[in-house]
């Protein structure tokens, strides 16, 4: 008796619980979230109706049921989508129990193969299946492929007629064989299928062919030594777990209820997971953005996702936008796209309440005329710095650099987010690495004085000429020599100051100590260099919310690359993980992303970014600032030699070549997607911030500004 009436009240609290948390929410959602705990609904929507907030909804309404919360799947695309339902599960309200899953498909895939390792590695192949799966990330991935690629470019003339970047070479050959992976065709394809849409110079096919080897090559080392990539784990996954009766039924026992968002942006070979999964599920609910499908260049497929709604007992489309504020950006949304489409009806509108024009000659002064209105912003009309988002295309290191340099002359707080940037352009990681570089003389990595000088700047938190005094003066690049401050004459002292120089001494002492003992795994030392010394009062890295963020993701690189490389091995005596780590960067390998760099940023900032970084953040603001809309970047997709999005998708036909008709089709929809999006999370207004000479001084004509230009023709008739 007491435990039933115990029981009723758990149920009971959760229930006004819920009611208690609920946002405000239109009917539609309301009905949604409160479906039978048996229903399965496809919900569709642009961005801005209330989708997300219906999932994390639903996510409440059954734990308030008593659904337990491990029999809950939450998936994504990506981790960083999926933020509010975190915010949901960490709140301290919730009731103590099970923990709800929220997983991708690569995550979901990896728990997988390491929880049935046993039952599927002799038969997918691999030469030693009693031994247990090394899993791979972005950059050891591509350290392995360099270490295989690289001596077919220098010893076989691979690639030779390709001007690319190597760093590049390797990510397009890996992001080849995950779009096999995603999109669900043998790896062995690839160059047939790039070969049979190409017609032009006969070296290009050569490249295919050259891609192609590289890839057999690299899946054929995986299957040697027990390492799984992305790819490998998808296709392990799909092709030998899913297919085994006892690990399908695990899958099906476990989760009884799922909730999917953003269906558009994963690749179809997760669509064909899901339809068969449906009808095992108790409940499901899918997400899906009506016009997005921003990750088609990483193999999504948002046509694959819309079909899923076959399999669902309700299609529910939701309309009212909970985002814009200024009813005159939706007129703005729908004649802009209109315009880039090319269609011949473009309405009439007045974009001034929506639309502001920053228009300068050069783009110095553009950079400036945007800064001094996000300035008038925030100090005049009283807006927050995180309702205030500045995009560009591609954020440049120049464009980067300009942007947030004349931020903080005004004392604004900004933030910035590029997952494609390596981790050794960021200046708190080359601080790190070469700190690193001087503690192990025996790696024979002689920093320069001006790395050196760069890191006593940011690690000492001082300018940079005292700190190219005091490098000057106490480095020898020949021997690694750090001389002692005392060294120094006192004249010389004065200038560099004592406070600086007590700094300095802190720092060299433990370099000093750390050098006279036996050396350990990078990671470690540079947790002990954090906490011990440049994470105090007074040194770079103490209030410096940004470069912990960067420090926390090296660190776990290089513990990553630790534990994938480890196994491996064979005499560790003779690797050195740290030097190989800090060689791997030298080649520019492109950093994984790390779920805590989003997590952990300030969010009373301004954010700097890509446009499609800001779009995969799925959140909205209030004041969006275009930058060059008349560059050829908001349209056209990057040059990769290697591979082609369009081509190894499931829609291209084999055997169809691809045209310059169907580039510019292609670039039509992608603008118009990217314009609809970007829109879509604007509450009040778009600045678009136009220079006649851009970033590199050549005039701005892309697709982008003509499709302005012909709504500004309409409205002035």
């Amino acid at each position: 008796m007491s435990n039933s009436s115990s029981s009723f009240f758990i149920d009971k609290f959760l229930s006004l619980l819920y009611s208690r948390l609920m946002p405000d929410l239109n009917l539609i959602q309301f009905q949604i979230i409160n479906s039978p705990l048996d229903s399965k609904t496809f919900v569709q929507g642009n961005a801005g109706v209330g989708k997300t907030t219906v999932g994390v909804e639903r996510m409440r309404y059954l734990l308030s049921q008593g659904i337990p919360a491990d029999s809950i799947l939450m998936l994504t695309p990506q981790r960083t989508l999926q933020e509010p339902y975190l915010d949901l599960l960490y709140q301290p309200e919730r009731i103590a129990g099970g923990e709800v899953t929220s997983a991708t498909i690569g995550g979901l895939a990896k728990r997988m193969c390491d929880l049935f390792w046993p039952l599927v590695a002799e038969q997918a192949g691999f030469r030693n299946p009693n031994l247990p799966p090394i899993f791979l990330t972005l950059e050891t991935a591509q350290y392995y492929m360099a270490h295989l690629v690289r001596p077919l470019i220098e010893e076989e003339k691979y690639f030779d007629s390709l001007t690319i970047n190597r760093n590049r070479l390797y990510s397009q050959i890996i992001d080849n064989l995950n779009k096999a992976a995603v999109v669900g065709f043998a790896h062995t394809e690839i160059g047939s299928r790039l070969d049979s849409a190409w017609f032009g110079d006969a070296g290009q096919r050569n490249i295919y062919a050259n891609a192609q080897d590289c890839a057999n090559l690299f899946r054929q080392y995986c299957y040697e030594h027990n390492l799984l990539d992305f790819s490998l784990q998808v296709e392990i996954f799909n092709n030998y777990l899913w297919t085994n009766e006892q690990v399908r039924n695990y899958l099906t026992n476990t989760y009884r209820h799922l909730i999917y968002d953003n269906v558009e942006e994963d690749g179809p070979s997760t669509h064909d997971l899901i339809r068969e999964w449906l009808p095992d599920l108790d409940s499901a609910l899918l997400l899906y953005d009506t016009n997005a499908g921003y990750r088609s260049f990483l193999g999504g497929d948002a046509q694959t996702g819309y079909e899923l709604n076959q399999f669902c007992d309700e299609v529910i489309e939701l309309n009212e936008s909970f985002v814009w504020q200024n009813e005159n950006i939706q007129e703005v949304s729908t004649s802009l796209v209109n315009a880039v489409l090319g269609n011949e009806h473009v309405p009439e509108i007045n974009t001034e309440p929506a639309m502001q024009f920053i228009l300068k000659k050069y783009h110095p002064e553009m950079i400036d005329a945007v800064v001094d209105e996000v300035k008038s912003l925030v100090f005049n009309s009283q807006i927050p710095p995180a309702e205030i988002v500045i995009l560009a295309p591609y954020l440049s290191d120049a464009l980067r650099f300009s942007i947030t340099n004349r931020l903080d002359a005004e004392n604004i707080a900004w933030r910035t987010h590029r997952p494609s940037r390596s981790l050794k352009d960021e200046t708190a990681s080359k601080t790190l690495l070469t700190l690193s570089a001087l503690a192990h003389p025996h790696w024979n990595i002689r920093p320069t004085k001006f790395d050196v000088a760069q890191t006593l700047m940011f690690a000492l938190n001082t300018d940079l000429i005292r700190a190219q005094l005091l490098t000057d003066i106490v480095y020898r690049q020949k021997d690694f020599r750090l001389s002692s401050f005392d060294e120094i004459k006192s004249d010389v002292q004065e200038r560099v100051t004592y406070a600086l120089g007590e700094r300095y001494t802190t720092l060299r002492n433990w370099l000093e100590d750390y050098r006279s003992s036996a050396p350990m795994p990078l990671d470690f030392f540079l947790r002990k260099l954090f906490g011990e010394v440049i994470s105090q009062d007074g040194f770079g890295f103490h209030s410096n919310l940004d470069a912990v963020r960067i420090a926390a993701s090296l660190i776990e690189s290089i513990k990553k690359f630790r534990n994938a490389m480890q196994p491996s091995i064979t005499n560790l005596s003779d690797f050195d993980l740290g030097y190989e780590y800090l060689a791997m960067l030298e080649d520019g390998v492109i950093a994984a992303q790390y779920l805590e760099s989003w997590r952990s940023e300030d969010k009373d900032a301004v954010l700097v970014a890509p446009a499609y970084s800001f779009l995969m953040m799925n959140r909205p603001a209030s004041i969006q600032f275009w930058l060059e809309p008349g560059s050829s970047g908001w349209s056209q997709r990057p040059a990769q030699p290697l591979t082609h999005p369009y081509i190894l998708s499931r829609h291209w036909m084999d055997g169809k070549l691809w045209t310059d008709a169907d580039e510019v089709e292609a670039e039509k929809i992608t603008l118009s997607r990217l314009v609809g999006g970007l829109i879509s999370r604007c509450r009040q207004k778009i600045y678009l911030a136009i220079s006649d000479l851009g970033e590199s001084g050549s005039e701005q004509r892309g697709s982008l500004l003509r499709a302005l230009q012909k709504v500004l023709q309409n409205e002035a008739r």
